[in-house]
């Protein structure tokens, strides 16, 4: 099988969802023996970081391999959960499976799309976040919701919030947790 992985947020090093991309290619890598591996950054000024990343990846597995395109990723947000345009096939080749950390939710030509909703945080506590924030994110997870494949939840509480947001087929849901970094 070959899977693309969407790693443009860990450009946004020291959060949360880049050391979860991060620890989730790494651990692919590491334990799965069969499948392929396209990874996708996306940014403008960033692109140093994923050709970084990549060069510790290479010494876990020759599967993988890096598709970097000079676009910052609010353009792809346009391009993709506005206009719906622009297949990230065409950046990546044909794959079976595209997961998407953030997402934007990248029209598919063939594969099955996937992401990970860890926290809905800005539906529940609208109060705490800013208007755009939450305008942007809403477009995002309501895409995500409608196109994806199958979307990963980090825990039980995070599927009801899920469900409870959207109107949508409960088997599309599944409780991944995330796991541990050795350190």
């Amino acid at each position: 099988m070959r899977i693309g992985i969407d790693i443009s947020q860990i450009a946004f090093e020291g959060t949360g969802v880049a050391r979860y991309v991060r620890g989730l290619v790494m651990t692919l890598l590491e334990y799965d023996r069969g499948n392929e591996y396209v990874l996708f950054g996306a940014s403008l000024r960033k692109r140093a970081v994923f050709h970084a990343y990549f060069s510790t990846l290479r010494r876990l597995s020759p599967r993988v391999s890096l598709i970097v395109v000079p676009i910052p990723p609010t353009l792809l947000d346009i391009f993709w959960n506005l206009l719906h345009i622009v297949p990230v096939e065409w950046f990546i080749g044909s794959v079976d499976v595209f997961w998407s950390s953030d997402w934007t939710q990248p029209p598919l030509t063939r594969a099955r799309g996937v992401t990970t909703i860890h926290d809905v945080s800005f539906l529940k506590f609208p109060e705490q976040f800013d208007k755009r924030i939450i305008a942007v994110q809403k477009r995002r997870l309501t895409r995500a919701v409608a196109v994806c494949s199958a979307i990963f939840c980090d825990s039980e509480a995070t599927k009801r919030d899920v469900q409870d947001a959207f109107t949508m087929v409960p088997a599309k849901l599944h409780v991944v947790y995330p796991g541990f970094s050795p350190i």
